[in-house]
């Protein structure tokens, strides 16, 4: 089949999460079954473009009162022969970060819809699958019903797919906007309620037009249907719901496998685990923290942001660490209360809390290897990444059971020995504080028999099937449900 991939975010171009990770390993492995798969994404100014190729020095259009002048630049995905194609437009891409909050965002993604579709025509390139990626390509389903996309028989067989991997980010821009994205003959098209209030949602107009749509976890398709985390689009989503699928994102088995890891000193396997204790102590060298073999080391990488549930750390963490002598090492970058509260802490507690404000995706790697626990204590989670890289790598995740995190993670039971993890159901301080006090509890003196019990629950996450070979089939069917005329 025919796969038009189109996102904001593709590592290791540009990733602000998880969703450039996924945006590199669905299509290197449709790719790897036979599927032709083009990929899209902006020519950020961050983006080194040595290496690449124009191979349309100019395309042409106009989205209202903008004459937009874009070329097309190509590359290879890392370790894949997947085509990347960058959407060069340095007026509009050449700044420092991926996304802003200025007056032309919503032209930016506006332009990576356009641009991308026109570029299918002059490639000659019939998707029989546009697969398009959370609202800054939410337009793509839209703008295939219109002119002068509509018609073209390249597109004449073309059936869309929209994944969400957040709805908290919607793409909301006043309807004022409409003629430069391109929709001023589209008004009837649009959500009607929003137009009445003077909004433009790129989400929601992708919602209403794609021919089907996915979430990145069963138990988040789940909940976006509600109105606690449906963030507004729940009404639409129930609605839509016989074509609202939820498929658990997989994780990349050759970059995250602790046998081969490129960035460990020490690799390691569920059958030996000698080399993930040494990888610890390496870590704790690094982080410049005492080790002590018989105390546990928890570990946090994330963006340091609301989502995350970083608020119930706050009043929780420095009673565990003052009364259990649990370490922390926290890698991450984002709001400021949570740099100051783990900088404080890092100066509170300077023998067991390390604090790195910043990302590094080596380190990131040397952690997953060497922590003993992972905290994700995440207000809401729509697959989460981590907590499969943690179970991978036998760090054991305590998370609260929301979306991904309750697909993949399961309540560890001492008498039968069996799950994965230490999962707290109700969002709050003593939730958090119950399921690191039982993880620790189970920890123990973290030898003889505690240990044995320790590893046998490293064991259970280690084993289970994380990769993209596990998923992948649950998108073939889909594409081929949508565009069977293709698959035959």
């Amino acid at each position: 089949m025919n796969v038009l991939f189109v996102s904001s975010e593709v590592a290791p171009f540009a990733k602000s999460g998880g969703l450039g990770d996924i945006s590199a390993s669905l299509p290197r492995h449709l790719k790897t079954i036979g599927h032709d798969v083009r990929v899209f994404l902006p020519l950020y100014g961050s983006i080194d473009a040595r290496g690449t190729q124009e191979i349309i020095p100019g395309l042409v259009f106009q989205l209202g009162p903008h004459e937009i002048r874009v070329s097309i630049v190509a590359a290879r995905l890392p370790g894949s022969e997947v085509p990347v194609y960058f959407v060069r437009c340095p007026s509009l891409y050449d700044r420092p970060g991926l996304y802003e909050q200025g007056p032309d965002e919503h032209l930016r993604f506006a332009v990576l819809c356009h641009a991308a579709l026109r570029a299918c025509q002059v490639l000659r390139f019939a998707p029989d699958i546009a697969h398009v990626n959370d609202w800054q390509t939410g337009l793509i389903p839209l703008l295939l019903k219109l002119p002068p996309f509509a018609g073209d028989r390249f597109f004449a067989r073309t059936r869309s797919l929209l994944t969400i991997h957040n709805i908290g980010f919607q793409g909301i821009f006043e309807a004022r906007h409409m003629a430069e994205c391109g929709l001023a003959q589209a008004t009837t098209l649009l959500h009607q309620e929003d137009l009445r209030a003077g909004r433009l949602g790129f989400l929601t107009t992708g919602v209403l037009h794609a021919n089907a749509i996915t979430t990145v976890s069963p138990t988040y398709a789940r909940e976006i249907q509600t109105p606690e985390q449906g963030f507004g689009l729940d009404g639409l989503l129930r609605q839509r719901r016989e074509v609202l699928f939820g498929i658990l994102n997989g994780i990349d088995e050759d970059e995250w496998s602790p046998e081969r890891d490129p960035h460990l000193r020490h690799h390691y396997s569920s059958a030996d685990l000698s080399g993930k204790e040494r990888n610890k102590a390496a870590l704790l060298e690094t982080a410049r923290l005492p080790y002590q073999r018989e105390i546990p080391l928890a570990a946090i990488v994330s963006r340091l942001a609301w989502q995350k549930g970083f608020d119930l750390c706050m009043p929780v963490l420095p009673g565990i660490l003052q009364r259990r002598g649990m370490q922390l090492v926290v890698l991450g970058t984002g709001e400021k209360r949570y740099h100051d509260f783990f900088e404080s802490l890092s100066r509170a507690f300077p023998q067991q809390v390390a604090f790195r404000p910043t990302f590094d995706e080596n380190l990131a790697h040397r952690i997953e290897a060497g922590a003993d626990l992972f905290l994700m204590p995440s207000r809401y989670e729509p697959c989460g990444l981590n907590q499969m890289y943690s179970l991978r790598y036998g760090t054991v995740p305590v998370v609260h059971k929301t979306g991904g995190l309750a697909d993949t993670v399961w309540q560890y039971d001492e008498r039968s020995g069996r799950g994965t993890g230490f999962v707290f159901e109700h969002f709050d301080e003593g939730g958090l504080s119950w399921a690191l006090n039982r993880a620790l509890g189970v920890w123990g003196t973290g030898s003889g028999e505690d240990r044995e019990r320790w590893i046998q629950l490293q064991r259970n996450g280690m084993r289970l099937p994380l990769g993209w070979s596990h998923r992948i089939d649950e998108y073939v069917s889909l594409y081929r449900r949508l565009a069977p005329e293709a698959s035959q």
